[in-house]
């Protein structure tokens, strides 16, 4: 989704609202945070939305002998199925491998660049020098641009870089925390992707996201909400789809926490590296209630699954396609997807 014009009114310390609250949300339900925290993002963000789906792609990795994503230590290329992951502790024979290939991370990353495809996140499911030296190489092989001054510094954080909105580029998550999220984005990355450092031991900490947004700024952090049903409800889950958070996807908590991020991206984790086909209704809640930019991942198998995610987010929502693609072993062509998102663009142009 590309955002034409914004206008905010978020007062200079969004954050003022919510003091002693960060002490209370430790074992306090999460819709209860709601009765003393406003909703700024619908009374207080005017969007003029373009109606153009964007075409998202990723590139997953992780060390030889452990989780296999899409990069692993011996130069090769996987894809998993994602509802698989565990931890190495509990052994790696239950993943199930879709792909293996012999590209480089920073191979796939040039190839995005060249085609002008911009968004795309790199992912790491593990700490190890391996997977971050891999990242590094794909962040520099297609760095962010700096293209464009904020005025209106409310929106950012304390960082000296705060006013420098990045286009184009990688963004990158997995491990991120306070201490080395401005050394991802120093080494080129657009944004950083958060998950299980701000959903901590299940709940919202709010005193680390403070912190985040304080360190890289606001328009540099996108917050990872991939989610699974559970008891009818979108469930939040960290540690590698793993663990399920007492925070839901609803209208509140996506308010809430679009006041405090660039971009969400939500992985359908019940269909994801499948090829079964979309979460539309998961879609269909993120265009319906997303106060920002979001990008859906899973389960896409065919080209009419672009446009049932158009359809179903109202045009709100990117995607992202990996085990689909014939570059990932799949029946999509990955120039076809390429051609579909270049062609969301020109239709954009005429409206």
């Amino acid at each position: 989704m590309k955002i034409l014009s914004l206008r905010a009114s978020i007062a200079s310390e969004p954050w003022s609202s919510c003091n002693n609250l960060s002490s209370a949300i430790y074992g306090v339900k999460w819709h209860r945070l709601f009765e003393a925290v406003p909703s700024y993002m619908p009374k207080s963000l005017q969007l003029s939305i373009c109606c153009a789906v964007r075409f998202r792609p990723c590139i997953d990795i992780h060390k030889a002998g452990l989780l296999l994503a899409l990069l692993i230590g011996d130069g090769k290329v996987k894809q998993i199925v994602g509802s698989t992951l565990r931890d190495s502790k509990e052994g790696s024979s239950t993943i199930v491998t879709n792909f293996e290939s012999d590209k480089s991370a920073s191979e796939f990353a040039k190839l995005y660049k060249e085609d002008g495809l911009t968004g795309g996140h790199v992912i790491m499911l593990g700490a190890d020098p391996l997977s971050k030296s891999a990242a590094v190489d794909a962040l520099h092989a297609y760095p962010g641009e700096k293209w464009k001054t904020v005025s209106d510094c409310s929106l950012l954080g304390s960082n000296p870089l705060k006013n420098e909105v990045e286009a184009g580029g990688l963004q990158v998550g997995g491990g991120i925390n306070l201490d080395n999220a401005m050394s991802y984005i120093e080494e080129g990355a657009s944004h950083v992707i958060v998950t299980s450092y701000v959903f901590n031991n299940g709940q919202m900490d709010l005193d680390r996201l403070k912190d985040l947004v304080q360190i890289v700024g606001r328009q540099r952090l996108v917050l990872d909400l991939s989610c699974r049903k559970k008891e009818g409800k979108y469930a939040i889950v960290t540690d590698r789809w793993q663990k399920f958070s007492d925070v839901y996807l609803d209208e509140a908590t996506l308010d809430f926490l679009g006041v405090h991020a660039d971009e969400f991206l939500v992985h359908g984790v019940d269909v994801e590296g499948k090829k079964l086909g979309i979460d539309e209704e998961l879609v269909a809640l993120l265009g319906r209630l997303s106060p920002i930019p979001v990008t859906y991942a899973g389960g896409v198998s065919v080209m009419a699954d672009l446009e049932r995610i158009k359809e179903a987010g109202m045009g709100r929502v990117d995607v992202t396609v990996g085990s689909a693609l014939d570059i990932f072993g799949g029946n999509l062509a990955y120039k076809d997807i390429v051609a579909w998102h270049v062609q969301q663009k020109k239709e954009a142009l005429t409206v």
